[in-house]
């Protein structure tokens, strides 16, 4: 453990794995220090620069456009998001001033805002998401209500997304009700016991990812992802699945609400990178659908592969960052079961990660974990490491000497297939490197 002012803070593995969940550290949690955020500051500090935060997620419903309501602070970057292709004219802006903060004004002004909006589109969009601050939260406002006459009043789909960094530790974080927002118009429809939603992403999984191959050879002729629908009549077919099946536990809550309001049930299997536990999964899935589910092909095919890159390069060594499309503690669990050393993972961390923390406290006892959050990050010095591949742009930002692969491509890598196209990048990044 580091407790030097001038050194960057960490903990060993088996250092948190001893201390447990119930204690963890305040310099780990965001809620107990002052924070350097060096993630959000990688992505220009702001939620919807980079990536989805809820800005651009509120926008995956086909023909959706939104109005940020917001104080002009919030509203800059957000500016930069609607330049980005396909953004374009599907951002508007309602800008707080001192009286609407204290007396919540602007809410008188909502419905003309979206008629001025309403007035200006050649076409009428499906739904205009509001997009709300930390101001608004703080005020109390019942955004649902304000949603409902609005509606009403102007003709037109309004749901809202809450922008509210404060919630962002609690029980239903802005990323969580996001999700549900966008799938809230979907509406009571007769089945199709041969149709499936994947929820979770807002972009699609790899082309190549078995899980559609696995769905239809269980019988599924069509795989709903509302980043795939390309207009808002395909959106609104996603009622007619047989089963949501929920690859993101921040999906787990607008599942349950489809359940609740349309009786579609949902199960739930997780993104993992360990081999073992994807074919668990898989075996899991297949036993409640009642059919038996044949993976070898793709668990022999990224076995083979692991098996050839660890004999040929011998020993690897890594970082782990928290900016990847991974669970950093699960994708470095993944990588020491394979031989691979993890020497160092950069992550905010949380409870749940426990469940992954004591299996590498055995297997890596030694292996650090920083914290983005730590003001003390500054400090961070990678001079005299010998790292052989940084994962994850916060990593690779901290490693600058080290090969780095970012794995935080749109489509989201998801099975064998994510497994497989990782540890591809690997061998390819190991050749470049080693000659």
């Amino acid at each position: 453990m580091s407790n030097s002012i001038n050194a960057p803070y960490y903990k060993t593995v088996y250092e948190l794995m001893c201390e447990g969940d119930s204690k963890i550290d305040p310099k780990l949690l965001s809620t107990g220090q002052l924070i350097y955020s060096s993630p959000a500051t990688l992505s220009f500090n702001s939620p919807g620069a980079t990536g989805f935060g809820v800005k651009r997620a509120a926008l995956a419903v086909p023909g959706s456009v939104e109005l940020l309501v917001a104080p002009g602070c919030c509203g800059r970057n957000t500016k930069l998001l609607s330049q980005v292709k396909g953004y374009e004219d599907r951002f508007f802006f309602l800008m707080m001033d001192e009286s609407d903060i204290v007396n919540g004004r602007h809410l008188s002004k909502i419905n003309q805002a979206i008629e001025e909006i309403l007035d200006f589109l050649e076409e009428k969009p499906s739904v205009i998401m509001i997009c709300s601050t930390c101001v608004d939260a703080l005020l109390g406002t019942d955004w649902d209500r304000v949603c409902r006459k609005a509606e009403k009043a102007c003709g037109v789909n309004v749901r809202a997304a809450y922008m509210y960094a404060l919630t962002r530790e609690g029980r239903k974080p802005p990323m969580v009700l996001v999700r549900k927002s966008v799938y809230s118009l979907l509406k009571p429809s007769k089945r199709d016991n041969k149709t499936v939603n994947l929820m979770g992403y807002f972009t699609p999984l790899i082309d190549d990812c078995e899980l559609y191959e696995i769905l239809r050879s269980l019988g599924v002729r069509t795989i709903n992802e509302i980043s795939r629908c390309n207009s808002f009549d395909e959106y609104l077919k996603m009622s007619e699945a047989n089963f949501n099946l929920v690859l993101d536990e921040e999906a787990r809550y607008a599942a349950q609400d489809l359940q609740n309001r349309l009786k579609m049930p949902f199960m739930e299997i997780k993104r993992l990178y360990q081999v073992d536990k994807i074919h668990s999964q898989y075996m899991a899935m297949g036993s409640a659908l009642g059919s038996e589910i044949d993976d070898s092909s793709y668990k022999e095919e990224v076995e083979s592969i692991i098996n050839r890159i660890t004999k040929e390069f011998g020993n690897i060594t890594v970082n782990v960052g928290h900016m990847l499309n991974a669970n950093p503690f699960e994708l470095s669990l993944a990588l020491i079961k394979y031989g691979i050393k993890v020497k160092e993972i950069y992550v905010n961390i949380t409870k749940a990660d426990y469940a992954y923390i004591k299996y590498i406290a055995k297997l890596s006892p030694q292996t650090k974990v920083f914290t983005n959050l730590s003001p003390t990050m500054l400090y961070y010095d990678v001079s005299d490491e010998n790292i052989d591949i940084t994962i994850g742009m916060d990593a690779g930002y901290y490693n600058n000497k080290a090969a780095n692969i970012a794995w935080n491509d749109a489509k989201i890598p998801f099975g064998y297939a994510g497994v497989k196209k990782l540890m591809l990048q690997i061998e390819e990044t190991l050749r470049k490197e080693r000659g």
